[in-house]
């Protein structure tokens, strides 16, 4: 699902045109704060779907997420962000930066919620908010987020919620391959990168028991997601100081130099 964005056009609008796009609405909305104020899960519950992974461990959001949901005639499109916190690492830099650049680019700015509770009223609120133009995005898309980085949040987010504490932070998934098959399934590869061979092992577990929970659990998401049987395997490699690697932070989308 590549990112569309605002058409240019080298002739003014005709009267036809300004009218059509005097009835629909659009604009970003940032979704800003510390890091665990429930952004991520507000961001689902706003369109509807699960988009964005949560997890109790901070930190857990790495990049900017469009989510988009309809209201009427305006296409709302939430930025869920990395949380605003101290930097210290090039990584926590970078993550910073995206929300910050986040926040540049919507037209509304609000308050993030725990709950689900006047998620409506607020859609309500920011659909008023929003300037008057055409859609951006088609009527049924729900992301600008391309399905192979969905693929490896979800898995990443099984990673984070049943190692807990035993991983540190700096782990990540990324998606090497991605098979069409004839009868509707897809065939997904991914690697789980991690800094040091203990921390292989922990990922790996007793007998390879942690990871084949790991995938299993990954796997039933994808397949809600994506509604088709998903065949998924998964690889543990080492890759020490990835959170130095250009390469890794272009594959999170993150400005390495932020």
């Amino acid at each position: 699902m590549p990112r569309k964005t605002r058409p240019k056009s080298a002739q003014p609008p005709s009267p036809a045109q300004r009218e059509r796009e005097a009835a629909t609405r659009c604009g970003f909305v940032a979704l800003i704060g510390a890091p665990n104020a429930g952004k991520s899960t507000l961001l689902n519950q706003l369109v509807g779907s699960k988009l964005a992974i949560v997890t109790p461990k901070v930190q857990t959001t790495r990049t900017r997420l469009l989510g988009i949901a309809v209201e009427g005639s305006t296409q709302l499109i939430f930025v869920d962000t990395p949380g605003i916190f101290a930097p210290r690492r090039r990584l926590d830099r970078a993550m910073v930066a995206a929300a910050w650049a986040g926040a540049a680019d919507a037209d509304v700015f609000m308050v993030s919620a725990l709950t689900g509770d006047g998620v409506a009223d607020l859609r309500r609120r920011l659909t008023e908010s929003l300037p008057p133009g055409p859609w951006l995005f088609p009527a049924d898309q729900l992301s600008d987020a391309q399905e192979r980085w969905l693929a490896a949040e979800a898995t990443r987010e099984q990673v984070f919620l049943q190692l807990h504490d035993e991983l540190p932070y700096a782990a990540t998934v990324e998606t090497e391959s991605w098979e069409e098959r004839r009868d509707g399934s897809a065939r997904i590869e991914q690697v789980i990168y991690v800094q040091r061979p203990t921390q292989r092992a922990i990922v790996l577990g007793e007998g390879g028991r942690r990871i084949k929970a790991i995938g299993a659990r990954a796997r039933a998401e994808l397949e809600q997601m994506f509604d088709r049987r998903i065949h998924l395997f998964l690889f543990v490699k080492v890759r020490e100081n990835w959170v130095e690697d250009p390469e890794r932070y272009a594959a999170l989308g993150l400005d390495y130099n932020a």
